[in-house]
Parts: structure tokens; C-alpha cells; sequence
């Protein structure tokens, strides 16, 4: 019998192995003929599955060593407030819809200026040997220390100047991160009385949400998510019906005035109870995301769209690129940051995933699977992108500093590049989704709802639902970006709450209403002063600021994997290091040289600061670059300035921590006696669990001998409280973890 299941298994992988082969094969081989993104899809899970199957395993049980006997932080703290074991399948779903984010949506859109091929690679490599395999280490090492903070290990392991100067670095990353992606936000939804009022709807239909589950019907879970989700809908549809009525200018919002309302939605939010807003926000967001997501895969296969765009643009060699500037190493790296390779997931695997762990082996599924999740959505963003008309993308992408405003001048610069677009062409397909215009959608939201737009019509209403699904994508994105302002402002206040309580200790009482509302106020402005640098670049502010926006977020990996490999040594696995060195040396190295072009490269569309000069000088002359006024020169100086100046400051404190991390590396392997273990003693479990998201036959049975349900728990207590909770009470257990200094996770 043993023998028949061996078999069965050899043939299954093997098959899998071959057809993930030979769609790798069609993607790098075709030249010039009809791709189908089929062949994108299976080659993408088919290398998910032999990935997970085999490598997450070699590292869980080979490299870390789980250990199911072990009690996780979540057993022996639980407090069922910030420490709660939690049933496997809703802590996968609380941390995919943590990590999650804009990012795997936003970055693939851009990358696909270099064509389908380079970002299909670095999304589906990336994940498998770096990405997930950052989330999962990160997770187990945290989860061996009661869930620490990042910043609170590599103070603990590294020492006070690798510590110091990780807390400026992440919180000045954080800032970064949240400006961009309310940049994203914004220009999705503006001038467009549609999407504001849909996604404002959003907001009063979460509170109603928290108000229900606490008030009204407490824990009827099905009920509200059934409301929910209906009332989303409606309010996409009754989006069509203000922007055809008179409350249209009302909703129709300036870039500027946008700005205004996300700050202080970003600061509102962050002080609102969690219960009212962020978990109700988070617990729908996850069945939207999933299904969205579930439906693109099968459109994707029943439409079967092919592939417009080229595999490897002439853009990716000559670095000239309208939608970004650069050539594809080290710079499509940077900008496909999010699925292929996060820093931020490693605030969210140390911070409320780690508080929430039933068993040690389960951070294979949750930390590394749910990492393949997350690549899964970059995948279907490229695709998205690459099936509409490579003048289309281009149109929708590049800033007006480059095609004009009118469709004339677009469809002429284009035309320009070799890729032929009318202007008649452009103006129906803003037509097509009810919009004025599609020209200069920077920041990749339009695009990706376009592109989904395509591939749902194609199956789910044909062309007259384009403008439905074009606007429900918009949502489907905006509503993810909106959760990761609000929590990010929220973490940046815990951040900072910290910092401030050395000074004075009553900052760091988080029901203390005047530090709180400080604080948030403090972080909000600092995100929107990027925004309104953004909004305000002439230069377009997503082609400024999205390289400093992937760089600060791989930088950050950086910073994580080096405590990864620190703990690796110090643990004595030296045999294992190289599992996350290699993915260390990688991303520092392009990181570092993204890093030193944007600083010191001549060529103003890559280098910051001989931006900053080429301006200054025409300025002084009295010239004028690209029909701009002097005080838009002025603005280019001065975000060139700063963003020059940010890059190199980020990249000196990485160096410094990893130079730190070194050292103390060559300690603890020259004198292994000196070394200090952080890692909580070891206690026995009492909990019953799966160690994955199915549960085995010998599992179900060990379950059922001691009396458990599905979730797992202490036998004889049925559950004990471990892992039974319905899901917004997980959710809102975990978000309130954020109240303490290691809490809270942004998307």
C-alpha cells in the first residue's frame, strides 16, 4: 500500500513538474506569436505547488527545525485579547489580508513596461527562494520569542546601533510606504464622482459592520458577511447613478482636495476602536480579495486572453522607459517589490501572526504559503496588464510630462515608441468604462482595473458590463490601500508612542487620548506631505516616487533577512544559512545599486539629484523644460532634493546594520560559547492541532480520539478557547494586539 501511494505521488509531481515546464518553455521561447496567459497561470502554479511541496518543507523541518511538542507564544500568553490561539484556516486569512496589500497590484502594472517575461521570473523566483522564505523564518523566529517586533529582535540579537539605527530605518520606511500608496489611491480616484462614492460607502458599510457584530447580532458571522457584501455591491452600482445625477460635483474631487480627505481619514481611522472600523474593514476585505481573485484565475482560463505585449520590451535594454526610467536590473527588482519580496511582511510576521499561532509547524502554511498567495495576485496584475494594448498601457501610465493631455498628443508620442494607437482608440476606451479620460491613470489601479474589466466582459456581461467591472476593481483596489493607510498609521503611532515613552513614560500608555491623537496626527502629516509631493510633481509623482518606494521596501527585506541569517548562525544552523544569505546578497546587491543610480547617476531620468541640477541650472538661466513654469521647476528641485537625499540615508543605515549583523555573526562563530539565546525555554503543548490547512487522516483521527473539533484545541476542554473564536472576534483580538509595542501589521 505504502508503495502504490509512493507511486502515486512520483507520477502526480511529475506531472505537474511537466506541465509547469513546458509552459515556462512557450513564455521564454515565443517570439512574435500569440501567447495565451494560460500558459502564465500554469506556469505560476505549477511552480507554487512543486515549491511548496518540497522546499517549504526542506526548510521548516530541515533548516528551523519546527517542533509540534513546542507551546507557541499564543498557548502560554494567551490572554484572548493579544495572545489567541487561532484556528489555522482564519489565521492564514487574517495574515494574507494583512500582507496583501496594493503592492503585488500596483508594481507588476508598472513592471510590464519591460514586457511579460522579466516580471513573470522575479514574481514566481523571488517568492519561491526569497519572499516567502523571508515570512516563514521571520515568523518561526519571532513566534520563539513571544512574538517580538522586528525591531525588537535585531535590538535584542545585534546590539544598540544595528537596533537604533533599524527603528529610524523602518519608521522612515513606513512614512514612505504610506505616501505612495495613498498616491495609488488618489489617482485612481480622481476627477471620478464613480469610484469616490463607491469607495466612501465603503467606510459607513465597515462601521456598520463592527456595530452589528458588537451590538446587534453578536457572532453571527454569515449574516453580516452576506450584508456586507451585498451593500458593496450596491454601492457600486448606485456609484453609476451619482455620477448621472447632480450630486456628481460633489463627488468629482481634485487631486488636491483628495489629499486633504485621505490625511484625515488616515488619522481618523488610526484612533477609532479597532472593533468599529479596522477589523470589520479587514474580515471583508478577505472574502472580497479571495473571491475577486478566485474569479480572475477562472476568467483568465475561460477567456483565455492572450498576452499584447511583447516578452521583453526594447525598454528593459535602453532604460528610457516613459512609465519609469532605468534599465531592468537592478530596477524592475525594485519596482515588482511586493509578491516577489516584501520588507513590510516582516512587521506583519512579527507582529500579530506570531501572537496567534497554534502550533510551530504551521508557519509553513501561514508564512510561506501565504506568501505564495500573495504572488499568485502579482501574477494576475502583470496579466492584467499585458493583455490590453500595449499603446493603451503606455497611454494610462506615462505622465502628462511625457504624452501631453490631449489624445492627440498621447497617440503621437506613443506612436513614437513603435506602438501604434489612434486617437479615436484612446478616447473609446475611456468611453468603455464611462470615463472622460484614461490618460495619465498613473500609479498602475486604473490599469489593473482595466485589464480585469477585459477579462471579466469577456465572460460576465460582455462589453456593456466594462464600466461595472472596471469600477469594482477600482474598489476591489482602493478598499485594500484604505485598510493600509489606517493600520500603517496606526503602527507608525505605536512606533512612535515608543520612541516618545523613553522621554516621556506616559506616551507609551496607548488610552492616553493626547499622546494618541499627537502621535497619529504626527504620522498622518508625514505620509501627506509625500502625497502632496506626489500630487503636486509636475514630473508625475508615481514615476518620482515609486523607485524610492520599492527601494525603501527592499531595503527593508534586507533588514529582515540579515536578522533571519544572524539568528540562523547564532541558533548554530550554520549548514542551513545559505537559505536565507542567498536572498540577503541578492537583494542588497540590487538594492544598493538602485540605491547608488538614483543618488549618483548623470542621467536626470534616473539620478536625483542630476535632476536637481538640470533644473536648478535652467532655472538660473531662465529656460524653461518641458513647457513648465518656474515654480514647477522649483518643485522638481526640491522633491528631486529630498528623494535623493532619502535614498542615500536609507541606504547607509542598511549598511550599518548589516555591518553590525556581521559582527556579530563572526563572534558567535569564532567564540559559539559567547552566545546568548533569546528563544523562550521550551514548554510542552497541551494543544491538538493540524499542522497544515488540511488536516491528514492520522490528524483527523488524533482529533477525534481526544474529542476536538476541525479547529484543534485541549483535550477536554473542548477547544479551551484555543482557536474556536469566530473570525471577527480573531480579528478584532488581533488588531487590538497592536496595542502593545510588538502589535499591529500593515497590508
Amino acid at each position: 500500500m505504502l508503495q502504490q501511494v509512493r507511486i502515486k505521488s512520483v507520477v502526480i509531481w511529475t506531472g505537474v513538474a511537466l506541465v509547469s515546464a513546458t509552459a515556462w518553455s512557450v513564455l521564454a521561447l515565443s517570439r512574435g506569436e500569440e501567447v495565451s496567459a494560460a500558459w502564465m497561470v500554469a506556469a505560476a502554479l505549477g511552480s507554487y505547488a512543486i515549491a511548496y511541496r518540497f522546499y517549504s518543507k526542506f526548510i521548516a523541518y530541515r533548516a528551523l527545525r519546527v517542533d509540534r511538542t513546542r507551546a507557541t507564544p499564543a498557548e502560554r500568553l494567551n490572554d484572548g485579547v493579544d495572545y489567541h490561539p487561532t484556528d489555522r484556516r482564519v489565521l492564514l486569512g487574517h495574515h494574507f489580508a494583512s500582507i496583501s496589500g496594493a503592492g503585488p497590484l500596483v508594481g507588476p502594472v508598472l513592471a510590464a513596461q519591460m514586457g511579460y517575461l522579466p516580471g513573470t521570473i522575479w514574481i514566481i523566483a523571488g517568492v519561491i527562494f526569497a519572499g516567502a522564505v523571508q515570512d516563514m523564518v521571520v515568523l518561526f523566529f519571532s513566534s520563539r520569542r513571544n512574538g517580538k517586533s522586528l525591531g525588537s529582535m535585531i535590538r535584542d540579537e545585534i546590539g544598540p546601533v544595528g537596533g537604533i539605527a533599524a527603528l529610524v530605518a523602518v519608521f522612515a520606511i513606513l512614512i514612505i510606504l504610506l505616501g505612495v500608496l495613498a498616491l495609488v489611491v488618489l489617482n485612481a480616484l480622481a476627477e471620478s464622482p464613480w469610484g469616490t462614492f463607491s469607495t466612501a460607502m465603503t467606510m459607513p458599510v465597515a462601521i456598520f459592520m463592527g456595530l452589528y457584530l458588537r451590538y446587534l447580532r453578536p457572532g453571527r458571522v454569515a449574516e453580516i458577511t452576506a450584508i456586507g457584501i451585498a451593500l458593496l455591491l450596491f454601492s457600486i452600482i448606485a456609484g453609476r447613478w451619482v455620477a448621472e445625477s447632480s450630486w456628481a460635483e460633489f463627488f468629482t474631487l481634485s487631486p488636491q482636495a483628495l489629499v486633504g480627505w485621505l490625511v484625515a481619514y488616515g488619522f481618523i481611522a488610526s484612533v477609532l476602536p479597532v472593533w468599529l472600523l479596522l477589523a470589520p474593514r479587514d474580515y471583508l476585505s478577505t472574502f472580497l480579495k479571495i473571491g475577486t481573485i478566485g474569479l480572475l484565475f477562472v476568467g483568465v482560463l475561460v477567456a483565455n486572453p492572450t498576452l499584447k505585449m511583447d516578452a521583453v520590451t526594447e525598454f528593459a535594454s535602453r532604460g528610457d522607459g516613459p512609465v519609469f526610467a532605468g534599465s531592468l536590473f537592478p530596477f524592475v527588482f525594485i519596482t515588482i517589490a511586493c509578491g516577489a519580496l516584501s520588507g513590510f511582511h516582516a512587521l506583519v510576521a512579527s507582529g500579530t501572526t506570531p501572537k496567534m499561532l497554534q502550533k510551530e509547524p504551521q508557519v509553513r502554511p501561514i508564512g510561506y504559503g501565504g506568501m505564495l498567495m500573495e504572488s499568485s495576485v502579482a501574477v494576475l496584475a502583470i496579466i492584467a496588464a499585458c493583455v490590453l494594448d500595449p499603446g493603451l498601457y503606455l497611454s494610462m501610465n506615462a505622465p502628462p510630462s511625457v504624452i501631453g493631455d490631449t489624445f492627440q498628443s498621447a497617440a503621437e508620442t506613443i506612436t513614437g515608441f513603435g506602438y501604434v494607437i489612434t486617437p479615436e482608440q484612446l478616447q473609446a476606451a475611456a468611453a468603455s468604462v464611462e470615463a472622460d479620460s484614461l490618460l495619465s491613470k498613473t500609479g498602475g489601479a486604473p490599469t489593473f482595473a482595466l485589464g480585469v474589466a477585459v477579462i471579466f466582459a469577456e465572460f460576465l456581461g460582455g462589453e456593456s458590463a466594462m464600466a461595472f467591472w472596471y469600477h469594482f476593481a477600482i474598489m476591489f483596489e482602493v478598499l485594500f490601500i484604505l485598510t493600509t493607510i489606517d493600520s500603517g498609521t496606526r503602527i507608525g503611532r505605536f512606533m512612535l508612542q515608543e520612541v516618545a515613552g523613553k522621554a516621556y513614560p506616559r506616551f507609551r500608555d496607548h488610552n492616553w487620548k493626547p499622546g494618541v491623537l499627537l502621535t497619529s496626527g504626527v504620522v498622518a502629516g508625514l505620509w501627506g506631505y509625500f502625497l502632496w509631493v506626489g500630487v503636486n510633481d509636475p514630473l508625475g509623482g508615481i514615476r518620482s516616487l515609486f523607485p524610492v518606494f520599492g527601494i525603501s521596501n527592499q531595503l527593508l527585506a534586507a533588514i529582515a533577512l540579515t536578522i533571519c541569517t544572524t539568528l540562523m548562525i547564532k541558533a548554530g544552523r550554520v549548514k542551513y544559512v545559505w537559505v536565507t544569505a542567498v536572498p540577503l546578497f541578492w537583494v542588497t546587491l540590487v538594492t544598493l545599486v538602485a540605491s547608488w543610480q538614483k543618488v549618483f547617476s548623470p542621467d536626470p531620468d534616473i539620478g536625483f539629484f542630476a535632476q536637481r541640477a538640470l533644473y536648478r541650472d535652467a532655472i538660473a538661466a531662465g529656460e524653461s523644460l518641458g513647457g513648465q513654469t518656474e515654480d514647477q521647476m522649483r518643485t522638481v528641485v526640491t522633491n528631486a532634493t529630498v528623494n535623493g537625499v532619502i535614498s542615500a540615508v536609507f541606504a547607509v543605515l542598511v549598511i550599518v546594520i548589516i555591518v553590525d549583523a556581521a559582527r556579530v555573526c563572526v563572534r558567535s562563530l569564532r567564540h559559539p560559547d559567547t552566545v546568548v539565546n533569546h528563544e523562550t525555554p521550551h514548554v510542552t503543548s497541551r494543544i491538538i492541532a493540524p499542522d497544515g490547512i488540511l488536516a491528514t487522516k492520522e490528524e483527523r483521527a488524533e482529533l477525534v480520539a481526544a474529542g476536538l473539533p476541525s479547529t484543534g484545541g485541549v483535550p477536554g476542554e473542548f477547544g479551551g478557547g484555543h482557536g474556536t473564536g469566530s473570525a471577527p472576534d480573531d480579528a478584532s483580538g488581533a488588531a487590538d494586539g497592536a496595542r502593545d509595542e510588538d502589535g499591529g501589521s500593515p497590508r
